[in-house]
């Protein structure tokens, strides 16, 4: 299949595909005599562990140690599961922060209570103090 139709098939786009194959995470494709790419099952299936990767919030980073495991199919998973803690771990704590930023700006949406003008508003003149 064309790249045209892998993106299609898989639902992304094909700037995408062509820096996946720059960062090494997609192998490069054969070439049909017009110099097209031409892509077969395994691109179809590598990109669909890579979309669902990606949908889950993962980094390049943690998609390329993935696939590396992923190539060795006889190695312990034990590094996938420190991997994913790790991910988890970093979930949570971005959780935490923007649960955080919530509180905050809960309190700052309490500094103004009416309609008046943008001088006498509660919240402008917060946000004019320095940040603690």
């Amino acid at each position: 299949m064309r790249i045209g139709e892998l993106a299609t098939a898989t639902g992304i786009q094909v700037e995408t595909i062509r820096f996946y194959e720059q960062e090494g995470l997609l192998a490069k494709p054969a070439r049909s005599e017009g110099n097209f790419r031409i892509y077969g099952d395994q691109h179809l299936q590598r990109l669909t562990f890579i979309r669902h990767c990606r949908s889950l919030d993962m980094t390049l980073s943690e998609v390329r140690q993935l696939l590396r495991l992923k190539d060795l199919p006889d190695e312990n998973c034990g590094a996938v599961n420190e991997l994913l803690d790790a991910h988890i771990e970093g979930v949570s704590n971005r959780i935490n922060e923007l649960r955080q930023l919530e509180r905050q700006l809960k309190l700052l949406r309490k500094q103004c209570h009416a309609n008046q003008d943008s001088a006498h508003c509660g919240i402008l003149n917060k946000l004019s103090l320095p940040v603690k």
